[in-house]
C-alpha cells in the first residue's frame, strides 16, 4: 500500500470576462470525491480581478504572475509555488468532473508515469457551426477525433486544459517555455508549450512516459468568439508556428511524428469522408467540413513555414531551449 500523494492544482486567470467561468471552475474543483491539498490561481496582471479574487475564494491560493506576463508565466507562477506530490492544471473556462482528481491520482500507480491527461468536451455557448469539423476540435482545446492513445494508453504530450504531472517534471526541467503559450487578452493564439514541455521531460525521463486518462473528463467552455471561421484560420496559422518552434526547441527529427500521422490519416481520411457525403447527399454542411479541414491544413502549414522563416532570421533557431527558472515566485 502506497503512502497518499498530495495534489496542487494550479489555475491561471487574466480578465474579469470569464469570471462567471472562474467560479464554476473552482466550484467544480471544491466538489472533487478526492479533494485537492492546495488550489493555487495565478492572476496575470489585472489588479481588479486579483482583488477580486482575493476576496471571494476563501481557501485558494490567489498570487500575481510573478514570472513573465501570459499563459506560461502563469503557470510557472504556479509550479514554483505548488507544494503537492503531483501538480495540476485546469483552465479558467473548464469544469472538472466530480471525480476527475480521482481518476487521474489512480493513473501514477505506475511509477513510470510521468504525467496524464484527461478527455476535454466542448461546452458550446450556442449551435456548434456546421463547417466545424470535429477532428479541429484542438483549436478550441478540446479531445479531438484522432488523438487516440499507443498502446499502454501512452501519448507523447498532455492536454494543457486538464493535465498532472509528478513534482519531479518541474523539479528536474524547471518550467514552461516563454517562447510559447498564449498572452494576456489573446494578443497572439501561440500553444504548444505543453507538447514542447512533454517532449522536454521524455528527454530527461528516457523510462517515463504521459498517458491519457479518458475517465479524468472535464467540459470546456467554447464562446461565440473561438466559433468563427477567421479564428479558426488564425488558431490553426498560428499552431504551425508554435510547432516550427517546438521543432527548432527540441532540435532532433522525427519530433512531429504525431503531426504527420494526424494529417496523413485522420484528415485524409475526414476530407474523403465528409466530401463524399457532402456529394452523394447534397450535404452543404459536409462539404463546408471537408473545406474547413483542408483550409485549416493549409493555414497551419503556411504557419509553420512562417515559423521556421522567423526562426532563421532571429539566427537563433534553438533560443529559449534550456529549462525557465521556477526561484522568482518561491516569495509570492
Amino acid at each position: 500500500m502506497t503512502d497518499r500523494q498530495s495534489i496542487s492544482v494550479i489555475l491561471c486567470a487574466y480578465t474579469l470576462d470569464r469570471w462567471d467561468d472562474l467560479r464554476e471552475a473552482i466550484a467544480s474543483l471544491r466538489a472533487q470525491a478526492r479533494a485537492a491539498d492546495e488550489i493555487i490561481l495565478v492572476i496575470d496582471h489585472n489588479e481588479d480581478l486579483l482583488a477580486r479574487a482575493a476576496a471571494l475564494f476563501e481557501g485558494v491560493r490567489v498570487v500575481p504572475n510573478a514570472l513573465g506576463s501570459g499563459l506560461s508565466g502563469g503557470r510557472n507562477t504556479g509550479l514554483a509555488l505548488a507544494g503537492g506530490d503531483l501538480i495540476a492544471f485546469l483552465d479558467d473556462d473548464a469544469v472538472a468532473a466530480p471525480d476527475w482528481l480521482a481518476r487521474f491520482e489512480a493513473a501514477f500507480a505506475d511509477p513510470d508515469v510521468l504525467g496524464a491527461t484527461g478527455a476535454v468536451a466542448p461546452l458550446w455557448v450556442g449551435a456548434r457551426p456546421g463547417w466545424f469539423p470535429a477532428e479541429f476540435l484542438w483549436t478550441v482545446g478540446c479531445t479531438f477525433p484522432g488523438a487516440e492513445a499507443l498502446a499502454g494508453g501512452e501519448v507523447r504530450n498532455v492536454m494543457g486544459c486538464s493535465m498532472i504531472f509528478r513534482r519531479s517534471v518541474p523539479e528536474a526541467i524547471g518550467g514552461f517555455s516563454h517562447r510559447l503559450g498564449r498572452l494576456k487578452a489573446g494578443a497572439n493564439l501561440l500553444s504548444c508549450e505543453e507538447t514542447e514541455y512533454c517532449i522536454r521531460a521524455r528527454a530527461a525521463f528516457p523510462r517515463g512516459r504521459f498517458v491519457s486518462a479518458q475517465d479524468a473528463r472535464v467540459d470546456h467552455r467554447v464562446t461565440a468568439a473561438r466559433m468563427t471561421f477567421g479564428y479558426f484560420l488564425r488558431r490553426t496559422h498560428a499552431e504551425g508556428i508554435s510547432k516550427a518552434i517546438v521543432a527548432a526547441l527540441a532540435a532532433r527529427r522525427g519530433v512531429l511524428g504525431t503531426e504527420r500521422s494526424y494529417v496523413l490519416r485522420t484528415l485524409g481520411a475526414a476530407v474523403l469522408r465528409d466530401a463524399a457525403r457532402g456529394l452523394l447527399r447534397l450535404d452543404r454542411h459536409s462539404l463546408a467540413r471537408a473545406g474547413a479541414i483542408l483550409a485549416g491544413l493549409g493555414s497551419a502549414s503556411l504557419g509553420f513555414l512562417r515559423g521556421r522563416a522567423m526562426l532563421r532570421a532571429e539566427g537563433r533557431p534553438a533560443a529559449g531551449a534550456t529549462a525557465p527558472g521556477l526561484s522568482g515566485a518561491a516569495g509570492s
